[in-house]
């Protein structure tokens, strides 16, 4: 039986459903496989398929995966989920798209809360929460400039060997490329801001 492209309307916000129909189409358009495109993207057919129809949230890692197996960027994957063209995007407080990230685990969420419509990314606004004292947060590494600001709670937050309490108001700046992340939460919960900004030319302003 031969594969349809499916229907190029989406429902509004449906982040997964939108994602799902993107991969798919790519995939179709190249004649591909999920076998074929799982392999490449280091990911299980399982997994792609219920990407494909809107039943997962998929890591970052893992879209980053597929958008180079598809030959193609992660913008153009997110491109086209907020269609209101040169409208300024409106994220009502608790809709954003909740994103899975590599090595989180309960009790820590990652709302998305601005997707980006040009060819690159540029900057990344997330909502974390975290509500599991247990927890034991893995290092986390990316290109750029990374900056958090605490809405709530209290933490240790690590970059690099140096560890930083942070309370309600605190904020900090420091470069993706070194291994950070949570060290020990003190007070939960614990709600921040954490944006993370892509420019090179940017960054050396910065820092």
């Amino acid at each position: 039986m031969t594969e349809k492209e499916p229907p190029s309307e989406l429902a509004p916000r449906d982040l997964e459903r939108h994602i799902g129909q993107t991969v798919r189409k790519l995939r179709l358009q190249q004649n591909l496989t999920i076998a074929e495109i799982a392999r490449k993207a280091s990911i299980s057919s399982g997994m792609l398929s219920k990407i494909e129809n809107g039943q997962t949230s998929a890591s970052l890692d893992s879209l980053a995966g597929l958008a180079d197996a598809l030959g193609t960027t992660l913008a153009s994957i997110f491109s086209g989920y907020s269609s209101d063209e040169g409208g300024a995007q409106h994220v009502k407080a608790g809709q954003g798209p909740e994103v899975v990230r590599r090595g989180t685990k309960r009790g820590h969420t990652y709302q998305l809360l601005s997707i980006e419509r040009g060819p690159r990314r540029v900057f990344e606004p997330f909502l974390v929460t975290l509500n599991d004292k247990s927890e034991i947060f893995p290092s986390f590494q990316h290109p750029g400039i990374e900056f958090i600001h605490i809405l709530q709670g209290k933490l240790s937050y690590r970059h690099g060997k140096k560890n930083y309490m942070l309370s309600a108001g605190d904020s900090l700046t420091f470069r993706g490329s070194v291994p950070h992340g949570p060290e020990k939460l003190l007070k939960l919960p614990i709600k921040m801001i954490s944006t993370i900004i892509y420019d090179d030319e940017m960054a050396r302003l910065v820092i």
